[in-house]
């Protein structure tokens, strides 16, 4: 039996902001710039929040389904570290307003940006275990930044974007190498979220977390696949990418350990393997649990499959949590996502003035976490309104009325 990705899709927002406008405006040093590989990151509108975003992303994967394939979906997982309730899991407005068979598990998990695998891999051994044959899950992982990294160098890296995933049988998208994992996890406080609205922790510390893992997590990883190499064994890599530079930095640093390798080889190497992975990450930014899985889909459409080809990914939470496992992406994979247009979605946003950017940090600001009673007034932002989700059915946040979030369709 063979378990996957059947389907996979990313709403990436319908706004976005220049990093070098933002280095210039917030006068940050310009020396930075280029290590972080980023040029655009994607900002929330209002009327967008978690589930917005995560309902936009399924959307295109489960309208196309017949009602027998739909109704076989009997469990959906959110992953996300930008919940809207303490108790109450996203995935029940999702279910809803997908129009999901009753008959299903809906919970959610967190694990900062490990989350999303967390999901994927409890899915995947769901479909395996066989328990109810022919099942289908959904997995959507879904965050937003926050907005106290103003003024800080995290400002220029944090986006916006939901990906969904539906496991199955049939993984036309991606493969999973199924037990072939390596994991390595400890408690380490490199980044947190101890209130709602703030977002803390030590970058220095947070990125020698990063690369302890990738290397311990890759070390299990051979313990169960021998004969696995780091370079001969992957076509193709995919790691959780806060900024692209942090993947080159990764990329250089197991090179040189695993295959003492001279500058000029990982360069190539890195332009090879890894480089198709970052192109839609350098154009939202972090997305948390999103991430790894928004690598995963720009290096399905940016990658030469010709044949069959092993992908090695490397997911990492902070605090932390990580996991080294790979699959098998192919040609049916590169023609299945490229119907659903992830590069004219990153085309079509609005591209943010400094003075439109700032005025929505504000007025995102007004939908904190744990607000009881608010309408959405959309002439606070007409003008993006229009330009982006007037008409298009996309969902939108309409009101919380006792601490119920009701949405509607643009």
């Amino acid at each position: 039996m063979s378990v996957g990705i059947e389907s996979i899709n990313v709403y990436v927002g319908q706004a976005s902001l220049s990093i070098r406008t933002l280095f210039e405006r917030r006068f940050l040093d310009l020396s930075r710039f280029d290590n972080l590989m980023m040029e655009k990151k994607s900002v929330s509108l209002p009327c967008e929040d978690p589930v917005t975003n995560a309902v936009n992303a399924a959307k295109p994967i489960i309208d196309p389904l017949s009602d027998h394939d739909r109704n076989k979906i009997e469990l959906l997982i959110t992953s996300t570290e930008s919940g809207l309730d303490f108790g109450k899991s996203l995935s029940t407005y999702i279910h809803d307003y997908l129009g999901l068979n009753r008959k299903c598990r809906l919970f959610e998990v967190k694990q900062a940006c490990y989350g999303g695998t967390a999901a994927l891999q409890m899915a995947a051994n769901f479909i395996m275990s066989n328990a109810s044959p022919g099942a289908k899950a959904l997995v959507v992982a879904t965050d937003a930044a926050r907005a106290a990294a103003k003024m800080t160098y995290a400002e220029p890296s944090q986006g916006v974007a939901a990906v969904a995933m539906l496991v199955s049988q049939t993984p036309d998208v991606f493969a999973l190498d199924f037990g072939a994992n390596g994991y390595h996890s400890y408690e380490v406080m490199d980044t947190c979220r101890p209130e709602p609205d703030i977002e803390t922790g030590d970058a220095d510390l947070s990125l020698l977390s990063y690369l302890d893992c990738l290397e311990a997590s890759f070390r299990s990883y051979s313990e169960r696949v021998v004969g696995a190499d780091f370079q001969e064994t992957f076509d193709y890599l995919a790691f959780h990418t806060p900024f692209g530079g942090m993947v080159k930095g990764a990329h250089r640093n197991m090179m040189r350990k695993f295959k003492r390798s001279p500058p000029e080889l990982i360069q190539t190497d890195f332009e090879k393997r890894a480089w198709p992975s970052l192109q839609y990450c350098c154009q939202v930014g972090n997305v948390y649990s999103a991430t790894l899985y928004l690598a995963l889909c720009s290096l399905i459409d940016h990658a030469d499959v010709a044949m069959p080809r092993r992908v090695g990914l490397y997911s990492y939470g902070s605090g932390c949590s990580s996991e080294f496992y790979s699959g098998v992406i192919t040609q049916t994979s590169q023609r299945k996502l490229a119907l659903l247009g992830i590069r004219k979605a990153l085309d079509r946003r609005h591209a943010l003035t400094m003075e439109e950017y700032d005025r929505l940090l504000d007025l995102n600001a007004e939908w904190k976490f744990g607000i009881k009673d608010k309408m959405m007034n959309l002439s606070d932002f007409s003008s993006i309104y229009d330009k982006q989700l007037a008409g298009k059915k996309f969902l939108i946040l309409k009101e919380v009325n006792n601490y119920h979030r009701k949405y509607e369709w643009s």
